[in-house]
């Protein structure tokens, strides 16, 4: 998508976001076509941005984990519901993604604490970029992949919405 189209539909999306406080009723299945979905979570996910960080939280007025963010944005954006804690979402049933093939929306999961362990995750929005909850403190932000920090602490991608299936929770 070129960046004028993109600059315009992040526009669009904060003007949209800021009237729109009520989540879509969530839907509970695995495997449901959906077009549109990826665009649906980039632009949800891209009127977030500047949000406040807390932890343990999951909407836009109390503020937003990581996991939160990704809970919210999946249900709000796609009406999937996704596992609450990084750690059930890394083991989720979907499909992992290469770090050279990733694709808007897919799920980003990272190690911040040292070792193998997840300790973070975010929403791949295009270009090498993220969406994510960073810490205490911060806000909701977009960050590059590119940077030394998250290379080293990058473990994997997962596509929970997939051109073909959908994933969707039971």
């Amino acid at each position: 998508m070129p960046a004028t189209a993109r600059l315009a539909l992040l526009v669009l999306a904060a003007l949209l976001t800021a009237c729109a406080s009520n989540t879509a009723p969530l839907e509970r299945v695995f495997t449901t076509e959906h077009s549109g979905a990826a665009d649906d979570v980039l632009l949800r996910a891209l009127g977030l941005v500047g949000t406040p960080y807390r932890y343990g939280g999951n909407t836009p007025d109390s503020g937003f984990d990581c996991s939160g963010l990704i809970g919210y944005v999946y249900r709000d954006a796609a009406g999937i519901a996704l596992p609450r804690s990084t750690r059930e979402l890394i083991g989720m049933r979907a499909p992992s993604v290469r770090r050279d093939a990733l694709q808007t929306g897919d799920l980003l999961f990272f190690a911040t604490n040292g070792g193998g362990q997840v300790s973070h995750a975010g929403i791949y929005v295009g270009e090498g970029r993220f969406v994510h909850a960073p810490s205490s403190g911060g806000t909701v932000r977009l960050d590059s992949l590119a940077t030394a920090y998250w290379q080293k602490s990058y473990l994997e991608a997962k596509r929970v919405l997939n051109p073909a299936r959908l994933a969707r929770t039971p």
